[in-house]
């Protein structure tokens, strides 16, 4: 009896270990996830039958790194819903978030961050906003998100619901509605596969979304092994490769129409300013050619007229050359300096925004704890944007003045109002300018005027400019503020002249760059926000007033930069 006793209780050990064991080895099972069909470049049933898109590739990246086995299942959107309530599916892999749904499902972190955007047909009147719908007939994706949040503002008695987002477009586009709401990338992708041409966004990013994972509230396991595949790839840099794939391509950038338009702004005004140069080249040309035959006769010098034709050429090459590059630069100045004069006017006035809600994002954390902005967590976007904006500010800033700085070089006085002018004057007037930047270069700043000094013929405002420009030139040439900068005045009664002399004891110029110094656009400063102008423009306005400039550099010895002009002729003996 014993030993029957045992033998019994042997086997029922020998059974459940043989049912654990097999149990380890069974396969795990396989978790459905779900998503709409029609749903393009998210997810969408492909040309073949299979499910594709950004979230299926996801899904599936997911599913590799965690060890998961997953069927994709794609069908209408309220069934997929249904079908997560019911248990019929383990996950949805695509779900916009709202409070409604948050308080019914278990939501990742967003994945994603999904804009919406207003279509309609074209020559329909724009509007700019979701409150601006009111009263009008507006197709959307029934039981998506943008049908509950605008059925929550009240506009519910005039949405034109449709199984899919592409139903919706079709129906604007067939002339019923007069507007559409759907989320910006599908409807690119939609307008562009349907080949809806009439069909066009009138206002982008009226609505963002955060879209992640969804599961029922009782299967948190699954959710945080979710999580952690979203972690993996993005740290991996899996993740970035899957959205370049299929939402890169569509993201919002310069298109071609664009690209075309403002180029033709630019090409077309210079493809007339190039014909004009090459018929103004070829009467030029037949001037000099006459010209030339004309000397030949007269100076019977064949060899000395071919040398004068060349020389002349060349100088009407030169000045066709920056005749054309003055209207070039004057056109895009203009256009540059327009939309930059926006980015100046509302950067302040956005970080004014930023800092005003800022009390309120801190109240928020310290309530709810870390919470998500703009596609990231508000931690990390307070401790970046400041900066961010600042960077923002600075970059217009500096295009501001790289523009003034080509229109200073493209501006040419064909007869500048030149008149008596006070050099000593005009000296000290650009130093007092300048005693900021002088104070923060240096700690040694000597100015000497000579007494009595005779009157130049000149522009005031030109020479100061001029003065202007070496001094700050001399500032970003020191190493240290125990360095000098020396700016004196003298008059050179023989030659009857007078010079303004700014020399600096700072790295001084290598002797290959002395040659170009003053040509257009060189500069050894790019990277401090030098547009290589300024001395070109200095140049050019000591020339127009009959002066000369030069640059003395001794190696080691820091530079002396000599602004020569001739003083009035009625006060040289003086």
């Amino acid at each position: 009896m014993t030993a029957r006793l045992f033998r019994c209780i042997a086997g029922a050990v020998l059974v459940t270990l043989a049912g654990a064991a097999l149990a380890d080895a069974a396969p795990a099972p396989v978790l459905v996830f779900g998503g709409d069909r029609d749903y393009p470049p998210y997810e969408f049933i492909d040309e073949h039958g299979n499910p594709a898109g950004y979230n299926v590739d996801l899904t599936r990246a997911i599913a590799e790194v965690m060890g998961l086995r997953v069927e994709v299942r794609l069908g209408g959107w309220s069934e997929m819903r249904q079908a997560l309530d019911e248990g019929r599916i383990d996950a949805l892999q695509g779900m916009s978030w709202s409070e409604e749904r948050a308080r019914r499902l278990a939501l990742s972190p967003p994945h994603t961050l999904v804009n919406h955007a207003i279509f309609a047909r074209k020559g329909t009147p724009p509007v700019g906003s979701l409150e601006e719908l009111r009263g009008h007939a507006v197709a959307v994706h029934r039981a998506g998100i943008m049908d509950e949040h605008l059925t929550a503002l009240g506009l519910g008695d005039t949405l034109l619901r449709t199984d899919t987002p592409a139903d919706a477009l079709r129906l604007l586009a067939s002339g019923q509605g007069e507007y559409a709401v759907v989320a910006a990338l599908p409807g690119t992708y939609i307008t562009r596969q349907l080949r809806l041409t009439n069909v066009v966004p009138v206002a982008r990013n009226v609505a963002a979304h955060r879209y992640g994972y969804a599961v029922r509230k009782d299967d948190a396991a699954l959710l945080a092994r979710i999580e952690e595949g979203l972690a993996i790839l993005k740290q991996t840099g899996r993740y970035d490769q899957i959205r370049e794939r299929w939402l890169g391509v569509l993201e919002p950038g310069v298109t071609w129409w664009t690209f075309v338009k403002y180029g033709a702004v630019v090409f077309v005004p210079l493809l007339l300013v190039l014909g004009g140069t090459v018929l103004w080249s070829r009467s030029l040309q037949r001037e000099v050619a006459a010209r030339t035959a004309s000397l030949a006769r007269e100076i019977g010098e064949r060899e000395r007229a071919m040398e004068l034709l060349r020389d002349n050429q060349a100088q009407l090459v030169q000045a066709d050359k920056m005749a054309a590059l003055g209207v070039l630069v004057s056109g895009v100045a203009h256009e540059v300096n327009n939309p930059n004069g926006y980015i100046l006017l509302n950067m302040p006035v956005l970080k004014d925004v930023y800092l005003d809600a800022l009390e309120l994002f801190e109240r928020r954390f310290q309530e709810e704890g870390d919470f998500m902005l703009a596609g990231l967590r508000y931690s990390q976007m307070r401790e970046e944007l400041p900066g961010m904006l600042d960077e923002m500010l600075e970059g217009a800033r500096r295009i501001k003045r790289i523009v003034e700085d080509l229109k200073d070089f493209a501006r040419r006085e064909d007869a500048p109002r030149l008149e008596p002018v006070d050099l000593n004057a005009i000296v000290r007037a650009a130093v007092r300018l300048l005693d900021a930047r002088i104070r923060k270069a240096t700690r040694r700043f000597e100015l000497t005027l000579a007494d009595p000094l005779p009157r130049v013929r000149g522009n005031a405002q030109r020479i100061e400019q001029v003065v202007v420009n070496l001094v700050l030139n001399a500032c970003e040439a020191l190493p240290a503020p125990d360095r000098a900068i020396r700016v004196n005045t003298e008059h050179d009664r023989a030659a009857g002249v007078a010079r303004v002399t700014v020399q600096d004891e700072g790295v001084g110029i290598p002797p290959e760059h002395r040659s170009r110094l003053t040509d257009p656009f060189f500069t050894t400063k790019r990277e401090q926000g030098g547009t290589g102008l300024g001395l070109s423009v200095s140049a050019a306005i000591v020339k127009e007033h009959g002066g000369a400039l030069e640059f003395r550099s001794p190696p080691g010895g820091g530079t002396a930069v000599v602004v020569t002009l001739p003083v009035v002729p009625e006060e040289r003996a003086a």
